[in-house]
């Protein structure tokens, strides 16, 4: 059965299913000698995760060195007041990807998303104003001003409600609303 990782930023299970000792077997293991032996880690890829709730990842971030690097981490070995500040710093990036201070450090990935929201606003509302010329109907006539006024003439004229409504605020005498 094949190991399925999720993407989550840390878990204990996951060191310990990366390390062998939970649920992985060997294919010589669970099927006798038939058959090739996987290794848990692939070359090209790495298991490197740095993040500012973990920031000691189990592996280093250069895992393969070239014989430059090699040299400097023999030269390690030895009394740190002989590595200069520029070799200390070259040790440091073979070990860790970012400082915590790169890591702190603010993106401008605000400024894509709100880009992003104002022109989805902007597509909105050009989608709108284009349904409102070609796609809805018109205004009924119930809504013109024209069809207002003689509709609030005709309450005013039936005295609707004379004793707490329309007509109770309206001088019949001289037709105008009272003050």
């Amino acid at each position: 059965m094949p190991l399925v990782m999720l993407s989550v930023p840390y878990s204990p299970w996951l060191t310990l299913v990366r390390t062998g000792a939970v649920g992985i077997q060997s294919s010589r293991q669970a099927h006798g000698s038939r058959g090739p032996v996987y290794s848990q880690k692939m070359p090209p890829y790495t298991n490197y995760q740095a993040e500012r709730n973990y920031p000691m990842p189990d592996e280093p971030f250069c895992s393969e060195l070239n014989p430059q690097q090699q040299a400097l981490k023999e030269k390690e070995k030895g009394p740190w007041k002989q590595l200069t500040d520029a070799e200390k710093v070259a040790l440091y990036r073979m070990q860790f990807h970012q400082t915590f201070a790169e890591m702190n450090r603010p993106s401008n990935e605000w400024k894509t998303v709100l880009g992003g929201v104002f022109f989805f606003f902007g597509f909105t509302g050009l989608l709108i104003w284009w349904q409102r010329l070609y796609v809805f109907p018109e205004k009924p006539i119930t809504l013109s001003e024209d069809w207002k006024s003689k509709q609030l003439q005709r309450i005013l004229d039936m005295k609707e409600n004379p004793i707490q409504g329309l007509a109770s605020r309206w001088d019949y005498a001289q037709k105008e609303w009272k003050k």
